[in-house]
């Protein structure tokens, strides 16, 4: 490829991280991505999933993202937070494609939902994602798709069911907006196009929306890396019901089980030298 003359300068500083200021030996392989988010926190998500591992200490504070490093059984794992929305979340995610070894990223967080089944509390797996955002549409065509991990989506349908957490497996929406994008209206104003966002979702069986979970997945397609998306439910359209906080401790505990259960069958795949998951190498030593 011909290097562009009018490139802009990358983000770093004779070769080091400048937006999460984060370096190699202190990211672990496997990358936990949340929003600093009232609907969900009090305080900073970092340092609140940081709480659930062994020995967690910062490692980075940029103000846009915060960085902890810790053990779960054993198990390094790293955790950022971010802002809320797709444009930061790609910041996030190209520091730590190029200054660290990770391979495996997941997100954490909350979401709505359009659909009655699903209650406020609950748990989603996303195993894709509708591209309603407009940041992965400067990487490729709105037509490639936004997809998981399938080891990482199993990882965590599997943890969700050790700890009989209630969840369910399906596709995301993720937006830009958050208000009438999603159907919400603003002073009372609300396009007709955006009022039938609810019912258009739900008859399609959306199981829940955000603003994260595309842009994660279809960058780490395009560039190798593993993705995975587990969002708890805080509000519900049928409902009409706003629950700041719900979930957040099953989703925390959910991820950090689907790490271990993942690292456990990546060591599998080390021993056996194999690299695609398959159900009959999980009863392989």
């Amino acid at each position: 490829m011909t290097a562009n003359p009018l490139s802009p300068p990358l983000f770093d500083d004779q070769g080091k991280s400048v937006m999460a200021r984060i370096s190699p030996e202190d990211v672990g392989r496997y990358v936990i991505l949340s929003v600093h988010d009232p609907l969900g926190y009090e305080k900073d998500v970092a340092e609140v999933i940081g709480s659930y591992m062994t020995d967690a200490r910062l490692i980075a504070d940029t103000h846009m993202f915060v960085t902890y490093t810790g053990t779960y059984h054993d198990v390094p794992i790293t955790v950022c937070s971010t802002g809320s929305g797709a444009p930061e979340t790609e910041i996030a995610l190209v520091e730590f494609f190029r200054f660290s070894q990770a391979d495996t990223f997941i997100r954490a967080g909350t979401s709505g939902t359009y659909l009655e089944e699903i209650d406020v509390g609950d748990l989603v797996i996303a195993s894709g994602a509708v591209r309603d955002e407009g940041t992965s549409a400067a990487y490729v065509v709105p037509t490639y798709p936004a997809i998981a991990n399938h080891e990482v989506m199993l990882a965590l349908a599997e943890a969700a069911e050790a700890l009989g957490i209630r969840y369910h497996v399906g596709i995301t929406r993720s937006t830009d907006s958050c208000q009438a994008g999603q159907g919400r209206p603003v002073l009372d104003y609300l396009q007709e196009d955006s009022a039938r966002i609810p019912e258009y979702w739900r008859k399609v069986g959306i199981k829940n929306f955000e603003r994260e979970t595309s842009i994660i997945y279809v960058l780490c397609s395009l560039f190798g890396f593993r993705a995975g998306a587990i969002n708890a439910v805080v509000n519900s359209t049928p409902k009409g019901n706003l629950e700041v906080g719900a979930g957040s401790d099953a989703v925390f505990r959910t991820v950090l089980e689907g790490i271990r259960t993942l690292a456990a069958w990546d060591a599998i795949k080390e021993r056996t030298g194999r690299s695609f998951l398959l159900p009959s190498m999980l009863n392989e030593t």
